[in-house]
């Protein structure tokens, strides 16, 4: 078995270099690609900065990318205090070697492991001396030249630049939900929203404003604008939300499943001195999303 580990949080271009040499090394010799991750994230559990933590990818999104790029199996371990105890030692041979049969190990740039966190050359050390065959995968830089990772894809979404975002993940960034009621104001001035409450609570959220973007609910695909936000024009102290206008749509769709992915941001959001202002900049909005 030729094995990658780590949490592939988003599954970005750097995490999809180890995927590739994994599932390339596994077909150049004969054999199986697994990848070892781990679910909840070890910050959660470990409680380093977990209040701050948020998640560019779920479980099952993971999954699915990790079974689109080829990997053949994808074990998901529970990630609690009495496995973060075990050294990388322990971990290559109770776990990679001893229940799942490693018998290759594909190390990526910041692949760390353990509870001694070695770095990849001392990694390497260790799992040679257990009688691994070792490959290093080969590091995504971005446009800048800093190597690709979620921490900087987050940084990212939190200040709103979904296009650098989707240049380190090599794709294009999404929520996904359920609609739920919301306050209905939008309807009142012509722009009905579908208001999400996240499946996945930890999920990133870009930053507030009004974003282009595309929306799958009931098996189609739209148009559409989104806004996140508090409403400052309606009154102080609101609940941040995420509030879709879909275009040429009129359908019921609460309580329903729904896909909104982030094409570009339009701008950030704005307290406006009237309703009827706040109107006439979603009318510019939704020009500005058509135009291009």
């Amino acid at each position: 078995m030729v094995i990658a580990t780590g949490f592939f949080d988003g599954v970005h271009t750097g995490h999809r270099l180890v995927i590739d040499k994994l599932v390339g090394t596994a077909q150049q010799q004969g054999d199986e690609s697994m990848v070892i991750t781990f679910w909840p994230h070890p910050r959660t559990v470990l409680q380093s900065g977990a209040r701050t933590l948020r998640l560019l990818s779920t479980m099952e999104e993971k999954t699915e990318m990790l079974k689109s790029l080829g990997v053949d199996h994808i074990e998901v371990l529970k990630f609690t205090r009495e496995f973060s105890a075990m050294t990388s030692a322990d971990y290559l041979r109770d776990i990679v070697i001893g229940k799942f049969g490693g018998r290759t190990i594909i190390l990526g740039y910041d692949n760390r492991f353990g509870s001694d966190s070695l770095d990849s050359a001392h990694a390497r050390t260790v799992a040679e001396s257990l009688g691994l065959q070792v490959i290093d995968a080969p590091v995504a830089s971005s446009e800048a030249g800093a190597a690709v990772s979620s921490t900087k894809i987050r940084a990212a979404l939190q200040s709103g630049d979904v296009d650098a975002a989707a240049v380190m993940l090599g794709y294009r960034y999404s929520l996904h939900g359920v609609v739920v009621a919301g306050n209905r104001i939008g309807r009142t001035m012509g722009f009905p929203t579908a208001n999400m409450q996240l499946y996945e609570p930890l999920k990133q959220i870009p930053a507030n404003g009004a974003y282009k973007v595309e929306v799958e609910t009931i098996g189609g695909r739209w148009t559409g604008m989104c806004n996140i936000g508090t409403h400052p024009t309606v009154g102080a102290g609101n609940m941040r939300t995420i509030e879709t206008n879909i275009f040429g749509f009129s359908e019921d769709i609460y309580g329903l499943d729904i896909r909104v992915t982030f094409i570009r941001k339009i701008r950030d959001e704005v307290r406006f001195e009237s309703i009827d202002a706040l109107r006439c900049q979603l009318e510019r909005d939704r020009e500005n999303c058509l135009a291009k």
